[in-house]
């Protein structure tokens, strides 16, 4: 049980899942929903403070490397691409809305390389992006609650 937890919050920092895939795995590996929630939101929510951090130290240092470079300039394209028309247009509300929809390439990470490139103030972009996690996380529990329910009208446990 302890594993399935620690999977889940893992999931819930990878850019490849978040919480699209830590909130379902943590639920059909029968954790309370509501535990999947909390758990996926805080462990997401860590996503900006531990981005910016290696947006500010780890990444100078790295960036002289010629193979980080070239992948991290593609990288921060893409999320430039993707980020900065909502946050010109909406501003930090922007940021939020756009990690709070649970999509591919639209979480905490994008949302918080975005806010870097395009140099808005760290601890708003925290907050904003913390937001937008909890919202994603509504979306997400909202969606695997009613999902699952769906799954019984069709199926009937037999107690053996």
């Amino acid at each position: 049980m302890t594993k399935t937890y620690l999977w889940m919050a893992l999931l819930s920092i990878l850019p490849i899942s978040e919480l699209r895939g830590a909130i379902p795995y943590g639920y059909f590996n029968d954790i309370p929903l509501y535990q999947c929630f909390f758990i996926s939101v805080l462990a997401n929510a860590l996503v900006a403070p531990i981005g910016f951090f290696f947006l500010n130290t780890l990444h100078r240092i790295l960036d002289k490397w010629g193979f980080y470079h070239r992948i991290f300039e593609k990288t921060v394209a893409r999320a430039r691409s993707k980020v900065e028309e909502k946050i010109s247009k909406y501003g930090l509300l922007g940021l939020m809305f756009f990690v709070a929809i649970p999509l591919p390439v639209t979480g905490a990470w994008t949302g918080t390389l975005g806010a870097w490139v395009l140099g808005l103030d760290r601890k708003k972009s925290i907050l904003s992006i913390a937001c937008g996690v909890l919202i994603a996380g509504i979306i997400v529990t909202a969606v695997v609650y009613t999902g699952a329910g769906i799954g019984k009208l069709f199926t009937k446990q037999i107690n053996i």
